[in-house]
């Protein structure tokens, strides 16, 4: 357990010593067992320092509360289970209340209330919330099939966002899909993918952080960079960074469906004249990216890799690699596993 954060004070009738004062308002990392998992989560609480010891720490209700939810989210986390934000993040993407996303899915009224503010869906339920998270043709697929829940004037409204979403969002869906297809025989976590399910909002992420330090980044540099960063965080952490596979090829390691990779919707590629070997597809930062996406450890892994590539030409980058283990042990073709791709030389 972490060592309690001081957030602010706060002046208030204390229930502890029945007095009025400040008291601490702190942070730390407890732990909890739910449904037979123990997780650790972020619990705030007050600390009275006119009490005992023993009896020093209190919570408002609104505290207790958002310390389960907290917990809740933990073990959904750990789980592989959407979270709290994450389902209203889906809900206010089609611009639903509570009730209307409910009916949408064909469950009772109450069902998605309860799983934004303390109840944990199965599998099953969160398997349907995922059909509909990035999929408005789903979406639209469950509004035909429950339209009787809604009134005509409703219904209408909904069918008309959930179009506007596909129009904004049609093209980005389909080039996910493209690449997802390719990763159907890898989505349970293995040595091939470093024990981390593809990530295609990380990816994004990832490129263009590379991009906004790499001015020469071109595909070929950009994809070992990508394995570079994966299996660097993976050496650190026992986890790759983004979920891609990556095979041995004459020009070192690629990803399974990086031609799909580079057509995704939110980077930004464009094809440029280039005098050397390597693809004229130059890579940019995206005005769009969100890199509190990353973690502490994969910023570190991406800067690691720029530190030590930001300079290399394309074909620098393919002559370091073949030297590596991972590389000299694997066959062209053939997936390089984490284990090999775990045991970089230091960058």
């Amino acid at each position: 357990m972490k060592r309690d954060v001081l957030l602010k004070k706060v002046l208030m009738d204390c229930p502890l010593c029945d007095r009025v004062h400040e008291v601490e308002e702190r942070l730390r990392t407890a732990s909890m067992v739910i449904k037979d998992e123990e997780v650790d989560y972020e619990e705030h609480f007050f600390f009275c320092g006119n009490a005992d010891e023993e009896e020093n720490e209190f919570e408002s209700g609104a505290m207790t509360n958002a310390n389960l939810l907290n917990a809740r989210n933990a073990y959904r986390r750990k789980m592989g289970l959407l979270t709290s934000d994450e389902i209203i993040e889906i809900r206010e993407s089609y611009s639903l209340s509570q009730v209307d996303l409910s009916r949408l899915l064909g469950w009772g009224e109450a069902t998605i209330a309860r799983y934004e503010s303390k109840a944990i869906q199965d599998e099953a339920y969160d398997t349907m919330l995922r059909l509909i998270k990035d999929n408005p043709l789903k979406a639209l697929e469950f509004l035909k099939k429950n339209s009787e829940k809604f009134s005509a004037g409703k219904r209408y409204e909904i069918r008309e966002k959930m179009i506007e979403k596909l129009d904004s969002y049609g093209k980005e869906f389909l080039t996910r899909q493209a690449l997802e297809g390719e990763y159907v025989g890898f989505e349970e976590p293995s040595d091939a993918n470093g024990y981390t399910a593809l990530n295609i909002d990380k990816i994004e992420v990832a490129v263009s952080y590379l991009a906004r330090a790499m001015s020469n980044l071109y595909k070929v540099k950009l994809m070992k960079s990508l394995w570079y960063a994966d299996a660097l965080h993976y050496k650190q952490t026992g986890r790759a960074m983004t979920g891609l596979v990556y095979r041995h090829e004459a020009m070192g390691a690629l990803p399974v469906g990086h031609y799909s990779l580079m057509n995704l919707e939110n980077l930004n590629v464009k094809e440029e004249m280039s005098f050397s070997y390597d693809s004229m597809l130059h890579v940019y930062p995206s005005e769009q990216a969100d890199y509190s996406l990353l973690s502490k450890t994969e910023r570190e892994a991406l800067d690691a890799v720029i530190d030590k590539f930001k300079d290399y030409k394309a074909s620098e980058i393919v002559e370091y690699m073949h030297e590596e283990r991972a590389y000299k042990e694997t066959e062209n073709g053939e997936i390089i596993p984490f284990r090999l791709a775990g045991e970089i030389r230091e960058l």
